[in-house]
């Protein structure tokens, strides 16, 4: 997930090298993305933070089964449990504002 996260950095990168200055609001984001690549469609950067959501809910419950059977310690299974409710809030908040941003261009006149 933060390899897409560093790829939204690319893309504020690009933008600044075009003219546009979107990363003067967002510094944090153009300097940690500096080395990713810059080819990533929209499109594939939410498939991709998707399908890393996903993976670390999977790991999650892995990790728990193997609490379950007693391979894994507490900590652990806290660990993989936080890392993926922080992956699913946010996939959840980045889908409201996506939906929100589709409801606000349907309601546009043309």
């Amino acid at each position: 997930m933060i390899d897409a996260i560093q790829s939204v950095g690319a893309f504020s990168t690009m933008k600044e090298a075009e003219g546009t200055s979107l990363a003067s609001t967002t510094p944090s984001l153009a300097s940690a993305g500096a080395s990713a690549p810059q080819s990533h469609s929209f499109a594939e950067l939410l498939g991709n933070m998707t399908t890393d959501a996903i993976r670390s809910m999977k790991s999650a419950e892995g990790v728990s089964l193997q609490a379950i059977r007693g391979e894994a310690n507490t900590r652990e299974v806290v660990d993989a449990v936080m890392n993926a409710e922080q992956s699913l809030q946010t996939a959840i908040a980045i889908r409201d504002k996506v939906v929100t941003a589709y409801l606000e261009i349907a309601r546009m006149q043309i």
